[in-house]
């Protein structure tokens, strides 16, 4: 096997002789481009994907989240350690992820409800990096149902502003709307691969 492996290498050693070791990669891309309001646009692009989007004033933010939770009749909620002690509202049961919370309770659990680390207007994806307020990623996976609070100040005009917001060692999740897959015949299947239901509020 090691033989092998030595005459693949030689050959592409000897193949690639005459090349340059070190290609410059153009990075002639936008890094930044005019969309006007990207509070707006964001709602806009997450609201095309599905999702329930609700616009309030950072004080609303608690308020909202209590009458989305009663509205959905969720008793049961998942949060990351260090969620907001504002945001834990009386009208559900909080279990917090302190020791981690198994699948079986986390599949058990109403809904999750978290932070984000960017969101990004023009694709209206919303990323998540296991930071504050987001706990590890199987908390937004598993529940069927994930409330997530974006800042306006977190979100962002195109990819590349958000990339330069993250690190790229993080465990990242885009999310763009809920979970959905399609079959060879194109029908839709919500909730295979995370959440069946997303709502979003955007503060500030």
């Amino acid at each position: 096997m090691a033989d092998a492996r030595s005459v693949i290498m030689g050959r592409i050693r000897r193949a690639l002789a005459d090349r340059p070791e070190v290609a410059e990669i153009p990075r002639a891309y936008d890094k930044s481009r005019p969309l006007g309001d990207l509070v707006e646009l964001a709602a806009e692009r997450i609201a095309d994907y599905r999702a329930e989007v609700h616009r309030v004033a950072s004080e609303d933010v608690p308020a909202r989240i209590a009458a989305l939770l009663t509205e959905r009749g969720a008793r049961r909620m998942v949060g990351p350690v260090d969620l907001p002690a504002a945001w834990k509202v009386d009208v559900a049961d909080w279990l917090s992820d302190s020791p981690p919370l198994s699948i079986d309770q986390l599949d058990g659990a109403d809904g999750v409800l978290t932070g984000c680390a960017v969101a990004i207007a023009e694709t209206g994806t919303i990323v998540l990096d296991g930071g504050p307020t987001q706990g590890r990623r199987a908390l937004t996976l598993v529940p069927d149902y994930h409330l997530c609070v974006v800042r306006s100040d977190q979100i962002v005009g195109i990819v590349p502003e958000a990339l330069a917001r993250l690190e790229p060692t993080r465990p990242l999740t885009f999310i763009s709307g809920p979970s959905a897959t399609s079959d060879i015949e194109l029908d839709r299947v919500e909730g295979v691969h995370g959440p069946r239901t997303l709502h979003v509020i955007i503060a500030g």
